[in-house]
Order: C-alpha cells, then structure tokens, then sequence
C-alpha cells in the first residue's frame, strides 16, 4: 500500500513537472512573439505601443533571452517618449523614471557586453544637461564604465564632459591626458583634447595636441589642413594678438597648408584656406605692391578652388 502511495506521488510529480514545463513552453513562445510585433512597432517608431508589448514580452518570460534584451527597449522607448520641452508635466516625467529604471535593469541583467555598455550609455544621457542634468548620477555611471573596460578612451571623453559640463575643468583636463595615456598612438584622443583647448581658449595647448595628431599621421592631409585653420581662426579673431604674432601664426598656417596641398594637390579646403590666410598677410603688409600681390594670390586661390568643386560636382 505504502509502495503504491509513493507511486501515485511520484506520477503526480512528474505530471506537475510537465504541466509547469508546458506552462513555461508557451510562456516563452508568447513572449517571443510579444517581442517580435514590439521590434516592429519600435522600427515604425510607434514607441507608446512598442513599450506596452515590451512589457508583455517581460511578464511572460522575464529571464529569457527576449524578456533580458526587452529591457534596453522597452527603456529606449519610455526615453523617446520624454519631451524635455514638456519637463515637470507628470506623465512626461514619468516616462523619463520608466526610462532610467528599465536602462539599470539591462545593464545588470543583460549578458551582452554590447547591449550592456549602450544601457550604461543612455543611462548617463539620461542624467545629461538636457534631461534630468544631474551630474553627481551621471558620474559613477561612467566611472563603472571605466573600471569594466579600462582601456575604451571614449569613457575617458563622457566624463571628461561630465567635469567640463560642471565647470570642473582640472578633472576634464585630467581625463582627456587619461585617454591619451591609455591610446597615445590614437590620433582621435588628441582631436578629443584640441577640442577641450578650443573651447577653454588656450591656443598654445591647441596647437600642441593637432601636431601631436598631425606626428602620427603625417600622411593624412586632413591633419595638417587642420593645423593650418586653427592658426586662421586664431589670426583672425583674436583682436588681442599683435601684428607680429598674427603674422607669425598665418606664416605657421601657410606652413602646414602646403604640406596639405603636397599630399593632396587638388585638396579644396587646403586651397581656400591658403588663400584666407594670405590674406591675413596682406591686410597686415606695410607695402602696397607686396599686398597686391598677396591679394592678387588669394584672389587665384579662390578661383582655382571654385573651379575644382564644380568640376568634382559635375562629375558625380
């Protein structure tokens, strides 16, 4: 008798066992086709619908692989409903928590690297001047992001903006130098830190990280193209410089638009730069046929350069 209780026990086991499988079966199926019309509806940029189906791929199978990956859309969905126009109205601010809870739960549930740095991403956007402008939120976030991969410099740039945003800009600085201990043979961390220089206004530190740039791509026309129209823009709009140095910086520009133009001939920018700054010099010219002849280069400048782009115009 007792034999046969444990029987009748041990069928109703592997019935249930069956039963909850079959249960879980479907569960996983509706989940996937909830995901799957939520992709479309998020594609057609139908974000109110796509959340809801985002949500009902969730409930029915939270820890599948469709369940995991809806987070990060469900959250981007909530965050493309934010209006910052319409922030303090409720509901909008509603979307925007929606938003930020959904993004922290894929960045610590979501196995993919990928899809676990980009919810990290949206996070501090999230956190951004444009949305809830919370620096002290934004910080850790990015900090995490450095801890798990060290040697990604573009971590380096998010929270060096974060600083710099702030008005802390000791830390920026410290954070663009990181990057470029970390990368010093990536051109793009010096791009990164001339840029913090334009912004701040220190010319000199400027100039130093595009030649640096410029030093590991010799080659690359572009990177003394550059060089050459920042020393333009300096000459041109720094009221404060005096002749000598204006002079002196529109010679350093010449300089580096000719190695430009060596590289590539036919390079348009190069050209109508050279002639802006030949024109630099000859506003500053004491003699009246040396700045004839300055205009009269720039003037030919001009020309040659109007009529490689229509001719690269045409040709397409």
């Amino acid at each position: 008798m007792r034999v046969r209780s444990k029987a009748i026990l041990a069928s109703a086991a592997v019935i249930a066992a069956m039963a909850v499988s079959a249960c879980s079966q479907v569960s996983n199926l509706q989940a996937k086709k909830a995901f799957k019309d939520a992709n479309t509806l998020y594609q057609s940029q139908n974000y109110r619908e796509a959340a809801a189906r985002y949500e009902e791929a969730i409930q029915l199978s939270p820890d599948s692989p469709e369940g995991i990956t809806a987070y990060f859309f469900l959250a981007n969905s909530y965050d493309n409903l934010y209006r910052p126009a319409r922030k303090g109205e409720a509901e909008n601010d509603a979307y925007l928590t929606k938003a930020i809870e959904n993004y922290k739960t894929a960045s610590e549930k979501d196995t993919n690297p990928k899809m676990r740095n980009l919810a990290l991403d949206y996070l501090v956007y999230a956190y951004g001047p444009e949305k809830l402008n919370d620096a002290s939120q934004a910080e850790p976030i990015v900090q995490k992001k450095i801890q798990l991969d060290p040697g990604e410099t573009t971590n380096y740039f998010m929270l060096a903006k974060i600083y710099e945003d702030n008005g802390s800009l000791d830390q920026a600085e410290e954070m663009y130098n990181k990057a470029k201990e970390m990368k010093p043979k990536d051109a793009a961390v010096y791009q990164q830190l001339a840029g913090f220089y334009q912004r701040q206004g220190e010319f000199e530190k400027l100039i130093e990280a595009v030649k640096s740039r410029a030093d590991l791509e010799p080659n690359n026309p572009e990177a003394h193209y550059s060089i050459a129209s920042y020393y333009w823009d300096e000459a041109y709009r720094n009221t404060r410089l005096s002749e000598a140095q204006k002079k002196q910086y529109a010679d350093s520009g010449l300089e580096e638009v000719e190695k430009a133009l060596k590289i590539k001939p036919d390079y348009i920018d190069a050209i109508v730069y050279k002639g802006l700054l030949l024109r630099i010099k000859a506003a500053m010219s004491k003699d009246a046929k040396e700045q004839q002849q300055l205009l009269k280069q720039a003037s030919d400048l001009q020309a040659e350069a109007a009529a490689k782009k229509k001719q690269q115009t045409e040709g397409k």
